[in-house]
């Protein structure tokens, strides 16, 4: 196919005038059919021979061969057929002598022919899908109290559902393969969950995702969604300013920004609830990134209600999801503000209001509590390995 293309290449430099017949029949093959024309590896095409001198004689620093993971060649292949080697032998001459060709003839404007190995796409097809299985609606929705509610996973856990489902077989399988490519064959199907869905998740408060630079913005916004609420009510039209775009800097994570970009929009398949699992668990607990704001808002009192039962949660511990609820009850209160059959005589924003109050004069704290809420920020073990350091030498000199 590269031998093919190179010599589309020059047929078309013949279609736009830029070669006589004469000069097409040097610098073409006498047919274009594959078994007539040679095999070209990368880095043997005229235009990369000519490089490839250029960098040897030091006239030009490129990466181009890198890049492409290519080898300089900086002569005619001697396996060629002596016919062809004389074709891009001309060719290399022609780029040589001819301006215009020589603008043509170069990186820019030839086709990379760049793809990436089987192996890595093997590897992204498999993860891709085991995604899949993990994202499957049925695993977050179960049965409490005679009512579908969402339901939050462990990864541990999450593996265990897969195993009990009737394709646990290829699950396994497929999760063996992908070990296999990372170099693990021995992973267990937790494990390798963990390092599928590692960059596939987003924090369910905005405290957990962004800096201070990105929390600024996130005001900023919030401010805006509030004004356009407001024109929803009174019909009158405000002058509300176009909120700042976020950048990579902005996020606590690059895959949170990956899954995000500029405007934050969610593209994750899954929310994530850091220093949340059960004691018994450590793994990583998540939610489904398909639920709405309603099942957001459920699945966070669940975990309050859960922890506080079964675990005998401090309200400390409880804070960020109960701040979680309250970054959700704007949502709440515009989408799912009307009573319905489900909910009974209030409407579910009202519910998670009242559980809201109730947890907050429980743990007697102010809704500013929630809102100024911060995960602690972990210490480097560089800075304890130096002051432990610091500490030994201290000591040494004492005993001097």
């Amino acid at each position: 196919m590269i031998a093919l293309q190179e010599e589309l290449d020059w047929e078309v430099y013949h279609s736009y005038g830029l070669l006589t017949d004469a000069e097409k029949g040097r610098l073409t093959a006498p047919s274009p059919e594959p078994t007539i024309i040679p095999e070209v590896k990368l880095g043997e095409r005229a235009f990369e021979i000519v490089l490839a001198r250029k960098q040897a004689a030091g006239e030009i620093e490129t990466a181009w061969f890198d890049r492409h993971g290519s080898t300089p060649v900086t002569e005619v292949p001697a396996h060629w057929p002596e016919w062809y080697r004389d074709i891009v032998q001309a060719r290399i001459d022609t780029i040589a002598s001819r301006r215009d060709i020589a603008l043509i003839e170069r990186p820019e404007c030839k086709r990379r022919w760049a793809t990436e190995p089987w192996e890595k796409r093997e590897k992204a097809a498999l993860r891709t899908w085991l995604l899949d299985k993990c994202e499957d609606k049925s695993l977050w929705f179960h049965v409490l109290n005679d009512f579908e509610q969402p339901r939050t996973l462990t990864v541990g856990q999450l593996a265990d559902e897969l195993e009990k489902r009737a394709d646990a077989k290829a699950i396994l399988n497929t999760a063996s393969l992908y070990a296999a490519h990372l170099g693990k064959p021995n992973l267990s199907l937790t494990q390798v969950l963990q390092d599928v869905v590692d960059a596939e998740h987003v924090p369910y408060l905005a405290a957990y995702r962004y800096k201070d630079t990105g929390l600024r913005k996130r005001a900023q916004w919030e401010d805006v969604w509030e004004q356009q609420r407001e024109e929803d009510r009174t019909g009158e039209r405000l002058d509300i300013p176009v909120p700042p775009k976020y950048t990579s800097a902005d996020f606590l994570k690059q895959s949170y920004w990956s899954n995000r970009g500029k405007l934050d929009v969610p593209k994750e398949r899954f929310i994530s609830y850091p220093d949340a699992s059960p004691g018994s668990d450590p793994t990583l607990l998540l939610g489904w990134a398909g639920w709405d704001q309603r099942d957001q808002a459920t699945a966070l009192l669940n975990i309050v209600t859960e922890r506080r039962k079964q675990q005998d949660w401090s309200g400390e511990q409880l804070v960020p999801l109960l701040a979680g609820i309250n970054e959700l009850m704007p949502w709440l209160r515009q989408w799912f503000g009307e009573v319905d059959d489900e909910w009974g005589e209030e409407s579910a924003a009202e519910e998670f209001q009242s559980f809201l109050d109730g947890e907050l004069a429980r743990e007697q704290l102010i809704p500013a509590a929630l809102t100024a809420w911060r995960p602690t920020k972990k210490t480097r073990s560089r800075k304890a390995t130096t002051t432990t350091k610091t500490a030994k030498k201290k000591a040494a000199e004492d005993d001097e």
